[in-house]
């Protein structure tokens, strides 16, 4: 079980958002890879970036903040925003990235990530965000007609490393994972899945140690851990003694 540290970046620097809104940045660090050392310091053994310029434009923004996380942490990176084709995956998996983390395409285009998959194998994600239980895009601006379990069942079987799902009505605002919806991803395909969006505090992480969690890969935390409302050395200890039962 993987506890992923979330760094999300809006015009250079580390930020919170709620809900999903540009608008509503909390800005937390000006130094995206000051925070990264951080993070690896703290003992976490990946980190999660997110390109939130990048969602909105559909092509990467934030490059030279992910290219300095990348050279100050030894710790795998996984970045979602703004990656659109073969071309953006192949140039950030060049330049260091433990995997790209695909979601508008994946909408859009199934067909690409099943190629990126056969490609890049292991390094491809999928993110699923999902609004009142259908698929959102375009950084959360549009709604699509997709169920969340439907759009995970097209790459059965195509070599998608991980599944990141996040409730956005749960995201960045302290709500708690939206468990139900979660886990019964995770019972739903074979391919692991990784919560995002809630985690609130340590209640949370006892909840990720519960047999039924189990079956994820693990779960992203981003303004919990700014906030202090996490201990990261005491959340460490409970996943690894969870997973080692």
């Amino acid at each position: 079980m993987i506890l992923f540290p979330a760094i999300d970046l809006k015009d250079g620097k580390c930020v919170r958002l709620r809900l999903g809104d540009m608008a509503t940045a909390t800005v937390y660090n000006d130094d995206p890879a000051a925070q990264a050392k951080a993070f690896e310091d703290q003992g976490f053994e990946w980190l999660h970036v997110v390109d939130l310029n990048g969602a909105f434009a559909g092509e990467s923004v934030n490059g030279a903040a992910v290219d300095a996380i990348l050279k100050a942490t030894k710790n795998p990176v996984q970045l979602g925003g703004g990656i659109r084709t073969l071309a953006h995956i192949e140039s950030w998996l060049e330049r260091g990235l433990a995997r790209v983390i695909l979601g508008t395409v994946a909408v859009r285009d199934p067909d690409l990530v099943k190629q990126a998959c056969k490609a890049f194998p292991g390094k491809v994600a999928v993110g699923i965000d999902a609004k009142g239980g259908k698929v959102a895009v375009e950084g959360w601006a549009e709604a699509s007609s997709l169920g969340v379990v439907e759009l995970a069942k097209k790459f059965e079987g195509a070599g998608v490393a991980a599944i990141i799902y996040t409730d956005i009505d749960r995201d960045g605002v302290l709500a708690g994972i939206n468990w139900a919806s979660t886990i019964g991803l995770a019972e739903a395909v074979s391919i692991p899945v990784i919560a995002s969006g809630g985690l609130a505090s340590m209640a949370d992480i006892v909840r990720m140690t519960l047999p039924d969690a189990q079956r994820l890969e693990g779960a992203i935390s981003g303004r919990a851990l700014y906030d202090g409302r996490i201990d990261p050395a005491e959340a460490l200890a409970l996943l690894k003694k969870a997973s080692v039962r």
